[in-house]
């Protein structure tokens, strides 16, 4: 079976915002960052080469494929800021509805800036994300 791409790795999360070249998109990650690391209680780390992420867990699917993978997170895309959330949990259409402009796919909600979202919302749809995880996953 494959091994996950997607590893904790010791690199630095600083030195990945540095290699940000839109000043803009890296105060907002650097914001972003902050932001979850206090909703997640957990430090940033980084998963691979481009994801800042909070927290772990352990997975284990029916197929028999498992691994770790971080609670949430974020990285800065071409186009956007990707946030690693889940797909569902209770309430978080309630908080996408309040949320302001942004684009949704399987469990990923894509940002442009910061100033687009409500920051006290997006915290709310972390954590819903944090506590899904930890009740699905133990």
């Amino acid at each position: 079976m494959a091994e996950n791409k997607t590893r904790l790795t010791e690199a630095s999360v600083e030195s990945y915002f540095s290699t940000i070249q839109d000043e803009s998109r890296r105060k907002d990650c650097v914001q972003l960052s902050r932001l979850m690391s206090e909703a997640t209680r957990e430090p940033p780390r980084m998963w691979g080469t481009s994801i800042v992420g909070f927290g772990s867990y352990h997975y284990k699917y029916e197929s028999g494929r498992e691994g770790d993978s971080c609670l949430t997170g974020f990285s800065s895309r071409k186009g956007d800021i990707s946030i690693y959330l889940v797909k569902e949990f209770p309430g978080q259409q309630e908080l996408l509805s309040r949320l302001g402009k942004y684009k949704m796919g399987k469990g990923c909600l894509y940002v442009s800036k910061l100033k687009d979202v409500d920051l006290d919302v997006l915290v709310q749809l972390v954590i819903g994300t944090v506590a899904e995880r930890k009740r699905v996953y133990g």
